[in-house]
C-alpha cells in the first residue's frame, strides 16, 4: 500500500501555467507592472509558502449497480435543477459510494482496479497574506498572490501524478488521470464526503488541517481533492489516448510522459516534451548567507547582489559587457544569472585562480522522488592560462541520504560512487571549453547514466563561466569570501521561470 506525505515538495509553477491563470493569452508578454507583481509572488511564497500533499492508496474500489445509493437530498436536488439524470452506476471506494459518470467511465475503460487518494494545498499563509493584501487596499497584489496560489496547487496535483507515474511504472501499471469534485458530471457536494474518506480515522493523518464547508468548497482555499486511479491492463492506457493523464498535465519535468502537453498552455520550447529540454529543469533552493556562515534573508529576486572588492579584472573576458559578443551557453542566460547569483560560490586564490562551489538539488527519479543534493568542486587556474580546469570533482552534500535511493545505488552503491567520482569532464582544458562540448540533452534528478552526470557538469561549468564572463556586472561578482547555505522551496520555480518569462 503506498502512502505519501510530504510537507516539502518541489514548487515549480510552470511560468505559461500562471500566465494562463491570470487571464493573458498564449505567449503574452507581460507588462513592466505585471511582471513586477509575477515576481513578487514568486518572491513571496518562496520565503513564506507552505506547500503540502497527502496521498494514500485506497484499501479497496468497486463500480456498482444503483446509483441512488448513497445520494443525499441536497445532491440530488441540485442535480434536479440542472436537469441530471443519475445513470444507475456508483463508485464505491473503501465503501464510501461516489457518483462521476466521468470517473466512472475512466475507471471502466481502463480496467482499473485500484484508487489512489490525494490532498494538497499551497497552505493557510497565502491566504491570510492575501486577506491582509486586500484589506490593505492593494488589490494588485491580492489577485496576483490568489492566483499563484491556483498555480502552486495545480502543480501540486501534477506533481503528485508523476510521482505515482513512477511508483506504478515500478509495479507494471499505470495511472489514470486525476478526477475531483466540482469537475464536470462530479458534484462538488461530495467533496465533504471525500475528505472524511481521506483523512478517515485509523489512516495516517493529513500534515494540515483541511476542511470541507456546506458548499463543498474547501477551508484553506487553495486547496484540492482527487482520485486518481490506477491499472495493471497498461495496454489499453497505450492504446486510449483519453486515459493517459499526459496530455493534460502540466509537470513538464517529468520522465514518465508518454505524449505531449495538448493542453496549450505549455511554454513552446518545452511543451512537446518526449525529450527533455536543452534548459534544465533541475530544482535548486537556495538562499544567501553572510560570509560568518549565519544566514541572511532570502534572496530578492529582482534586487542585485553586490560586487565584490579587491578582485583585480579577469584578463581572459572582455570587461565592457555592451562590446561583448553574444556567448553561445546552452543555458538561457537569465537562468545563469540567477544561479551565479544564488547558488554559486568563488573564491579568488593568491595565484590569481578560482576556486568554486556548486550546490545542486535534485530529486531522484524512483521513489517517490526523493530529494538529493550533491557538491561540485571546481579548482581554475589564473586568468593568463584561460582558467584551465585543474581540478573537479562531484559528491554527495555531507548529511545527503537521498542518493543513497537512487536506483542503481541501490543495486550497485560503489560502482556508482564510483562513476560519479571519476566523472570529470573538460579536466586540464580551459574553462571555454564547455561552450562546444558536445553533451546530450538530459535532464533528470538522479546520477545512475553517463549522459545525465554530463548534463550536470554542463549547467555547473556554463555556471562558473558566466559568473566569471560577468564579474564587472551587478549581479555575480567573485567574492573574497562568498558562503552559500541551502532552504527548502527558496527559488525552487526560478530555473523554469528565467528560462521563459
Amino acid at each position: 500500500m503506498i502512502e505519501l506525505v510530504d510537507t516539502a515538495p518541489d514548487v515549480t509553477v510552470q511560468p505559461a501555467e500562471y500566465r494562463r491563470l491570470l487571464g493573458y493569452p498564449p505567449n503574452h508578454e507581460l507588462s513592466d507592472r505585471a511582471r513586477e507583481l509575477a515576481d513578487w509572488a514568486y518572491a513571496w511564497y518562496a520565503q513564506h509558502g507552505r506547500p503540502w500533499v497527502y496521498a494514500r492508496e485506497a484499501g479497496s474500489l468497486e463500480i456498482v449497480e444503483g446509483a441512488e445509493a448513497g445520494i443525499d437530498a441536497e445532491t440530488r436536488g441540485r442535480r434536479d435543477q440542472r436537469g441530471e439524470e443519475v445513470d444507475g452506476v456508483t463508485i464505491c471506494i473503501e465503501g464510501v459510494p461516489f457518483h462521476s459518470k466521468r470517473l466512472r467511465a475512466t475507471l471502466e475503460t481502463a480496467g482499473a482496479h485500484g484508487a489512489i487518494l490525494v490532498a494538497a494545498g499551497a497552505g493557510v499563509e497565502l491566504e491570510q497574506e492575501a486577506q491582509r493584501l486586500w484589506d490593505q487596499g492593494k488589490p494588485d497584489e491580492y489577485f496576483f498572490l490568489e492566483v499563484f496560489g491556483s498555480a502552486v496547487v495545480e502543480h501540486l496535483t501534477h506533481m503528485t501524478g508523476a510521482r505515482l507515474c513512477a511508483w506504478a511504472e515500478e509495479h507494471g501499471m499505470a495511472v489514470l488521470p486525476h478526477y475531483s469534485p466540482g469537475y464536470p458530471e462530479w458534484d462538488i457536494g461530495e467533496q465533504g464526503r471525500l475528505l472524511s474518506l481521506i483523512g478517515k480515522p485509523g489512516k495516517r493523518p493529513m500534515p494540515y488541517s483541511l476542511e470541507a464547508l456546506e458548499s463543498g468548497a474547501l477551508r484553506p482555499k487553495k486547496s484540492q481533492l482527487a482520485v486518481f486511479g490506477f491499472t495493471r491492463h497498461t495496454e489499453r492506457v497505450r492504446r486510449l489516448t483519453e486515459l493517459i493523464p499526459c496530455e493534460n498535465c502540466s509537470y513538464l519535468p517529468c520522465q514518465y510522459r508518454r505524449v505531449p502537453n495538448q493542453s496549450g498552455t505549455g511554454d513552446q520550447a518545452q511543451s512537446s516534451v518526449i525529450r527533455p529540454p536543452s534548459a534544465p529543469s533541475e530544482t535548486f533552493h537556495f538562499i544567501s548567507a553572510s560570509p560568518a556562515g549565519k544566514p541572511g534573508p532570502p534572496a530578492n529576486p529582482t534586487e542585485p547582489r553586490p560586487s565584490g572588492s579587491g578582485v583585480p579584472p579577469i584578463a581572459a573576458f572582455p570587461t565592457n559587457t555592451a562590446q561583448r559578443p553574444p556567448v553561445p551557453y546552452t543555458v538561457k542566460t537569465k537562468a545563469l544569472k540567477r544561479w551565479a547569483d544564488e547558488r554559486l560560490s568563488l573564491q579568488q586564490r593568491a595565484d590569481g585562480g578560482i576556486d568554486a562551489l556548486f550546490r545542486y538539488e535534485g530529486t531522484t527519479c524512483t521513489n517517490m522522488g526523493r530529494p538529493l543534493t550533491f557538491h561540485y568542486h571546481v579548482s581554475l587556474g589564473p586568468p593568463e592560462d584561460g582558467y584551465r580546469i585543474r581540478e573537479q570533482r562531484c559528491a554527495p552534500a555531507p548529511g545527503d541520504a537521498g542518493h543513497t535511493y537512487m536506483c542503481r545505488y541501490l543495486e550497485k552503491p560503489a560502482e556508482l560512487s564510483a562513476d560519479i567520482a571519476s566523472d570529470k569532464p573538460l579536466l586540464g582544458q580551459p574553462l571555454s571549453a564547455v561552450l562546444t562540448w558536445q553533451r546530450a540533452e538530459c535532464a533528470p534528478g538522479c546520477y545512475c547514466e553517463p549522459a545525465s552526470r554530463e548534463h550536470k557538469w554542463g549547467i555547473v561549468l556554463e555556471t562558473i563561466h558566466y559568473a566569471l564572463e560577468h564579474r564587472g556586472a551587478d549581479c555575480c561578482a567573485v567574492q573574497d569570501t562568498c558562503v552559500c547555505r541551502v532552504e527548502t522551496r527558496v527559488d525552487a520555480f526560478s530555473a523554469l521561470r528565467d528560462t521563459t518569462l
